[in-house]
């Protein structure tokens, strides 16, 4: 195909506007990937009785996908530097909407698993190479609203995932929210092929060698910790299937980091830890969503067992969380493009740490428009530090490293998300069930008076909300000693080709 007639027209493409179509591409993978995540939750009872399999099955439906998106992401992302990040983008978009297909067509427990973790591929595709392409589209001055306005639609995609997956079960059944992204996928195939500039490898970086020693002791160390930390409460965490478990992610990651420093072409470039901006964003990125979805893992219980509302109520009352993200993100992102990431990370940190305040204070009653108010402070928290941080991350990377960044900040949100859920459930069960034993109550007992489990849960509440805060503290402090960001507008900027 001659230059003339490639995709996009050189004369579109070279548009200073034309960067704003390469944004709503990527908006297209980030809507669907971000929809997929909270959409099949709400299935996951309807799945199980449709295949009358186990619940311990039917998990693995939700776990065989966040395992496979998490250890490949830094993968995926080194990948697109090497052969390209449209090229990769594009493969992305067919992967996820194959996969889609297939856990629609899903006969069995088992295929939809598989078709899962295919699933899982395609969206790890995308999310590795969704920031770098938005960073290369836009001039530094413009980043921020740009990755803003990414995460304000991620945001309303998964608010809302849950009432579209709820409603699509009632009025047919579950595989319409596999079927659902076949067409969206599509689209955005289409889209990839028509809007995104020409994918060309980086002919250098093509020839490196793939480390894949280092690749598999990466995947198998993060692996068996995420199992370790997911299947703990299942088996206890003195058992010996989970002992195990830690005991192989403290062989494998120290052999992973070891590799990486000794090869010629690792699979993720450590020095890029070495710039503050970069290892400070990661570990902040990681925190503020621990504190995000031990809040959401959490409030459920809370709003249910406690307040006995029921789960369409609790749905409801969680909704202005996304919410307030998402209508924060692109005036934060705006924002911080003037007066840089540093105050911006550190005051949506801030706003984040009043939340778990407020939350700590909760009881066995409260005040409805205080629950929130609560939840639309840590909302706007969130919409405030998340596109700052994620500028200063992908900035902070050399641009032949921008496939590597952008997958190890999603990885690292992802590290968030189960940490946040794991550790947070861990301290509250253990908490909740120490206070039942010493207050006159057994854990192992069918019946606990309910004045004693009332209060058992509080308390387990109230010590997990304090070590927020405390988490919040910790992340302001590393986000107030990172290099300030703040970017000068460059007149007749271009954004630069992708690779």
């Amino acid at each position: 195909m001659n230059k003339e007639s490639s995709f996009p027209h050189p004369y579109f493409s070279s548009h200073p506007n034309w960067k704003w179509f390469i944004l709503s591409t990527v908006l297209v993978g980030a809507t669907m990937s971000a929809l997929d995540v909270s959409i099949v939750n709400v299935a996951m009872p309807t799945m199980e009785h449709s295949f009358t399999v186990p619940m311990s099955v039917i998990e693995w439906v939700a776990m065989a996908y966040m395992l496979t998106l998490t250890i490949f992401l830094p993968l995926f992302g080194r990948l697109a530097d090497m052969f390209g990040r449209t090229k990769m983008y594009s493969f992305g978009f067919i992967v996820f909407t194959v996969g889609s297909a297939l856990c629609g067509l899903a006969p069995s427990a088992d295929f939809l698993i598989f078709a899962r973790v295919l699933q899982a591929v395609g969206a790890g595709l995308l999310q590795a190479n969704s920031v770098a392409i938005i960073t290369q589209a836009f001039p530094s001055n413009e980043l921020g609203k740009a990755i803003g306005l990414q995460g304000s639609i991620q945001a309303i995609a998964m608010s809302v995932g849950p009432f579209v997956g709820g409603m699509l079960i009632a009025l047919i059944n579950w595989r319409l929210i596999f079927y659902v992204n076949v067409p969206i996928g599509i689209i955005g195939i289409l889209m990839a092929i028509f809007i995104l500039p020409s994918s060309k490898a980086n002919v250098k970086k093509a020839k490196e060698k793939i480390d894949y020693l280092g690749i598999s002791f990466f995947a198998i160390g993060l692996a068996f910790l995420i199992l370790a930390l997911n299947e703990g409460n299942k088996f206890g965490w003195t058992s010996g299937i989970i002992l195990t478990y830690f005991a192989a992610a403290a062989v494998f990651l120290p052999l992973f980091i070891f590799t990486e420093l000794k090869v010629k072409h690792p699979m993720i470039d450590l020095t890029l830890f070495k710039k503050w901006g970069f290892s400070g964003g990661n570990i902040t990125g990681l925190l503020s969503y621990y504190v995000l979805f031990a809040v959401l893992f959490l409030m459920p219980f809370y709003l249910e067992d406690l307040l006995h509302y029921n789960a369409a109520v609790t749905g409801s009352l969680l909704t202005p969380i996304p919410l307030s993200m998402a209508i924060i993100a692109p005036f934060a992102g705006a924002i911080s493009d003037k007066v840089g990431s540093r105050i911006m990370t550190t005051v949506g940190m801030f706003i984040c740490m009043i939340a778990a305040i407020l939350l700590s204070f909760l009881g066995s009653t409260v005040n409805i428009y205080y629950l929130i108010f609560s939840f639309i402070i840590l909302g706007i928290g969130m919409g405030i530090f998340t596109p700052p941080n994620n500028s200063a991350i992908m900035l902070s990377a050399p641009p032949e490293r921008l496939g590597v960044a952008g997958g190890i900040l999603n990885m690292m949100r992802a590290l968030g998300l189960i940490f946040g859920v794991d550790i947070s459930g861990l301290i509250f069960m253990s908490l909740k069930h120490n206070y039942i034993d010493s207050h006159g109550g057994n854990v192992k007992s069918a019946i606990i008076p309910a004045s004693i489990a009332d209060r058992a849960f509080i308390h387990g509440f109230f010590i997990v909300m304090i070590t927020l805060i405390a988490i919040n503290i910790f992340a302001m402090i590393i986000s107030v000693a990172k290099k300030n960001v703040k970017i000068k507008k460059i007149e007749g900027a271009e954004p630069i080709d992708l690779m």
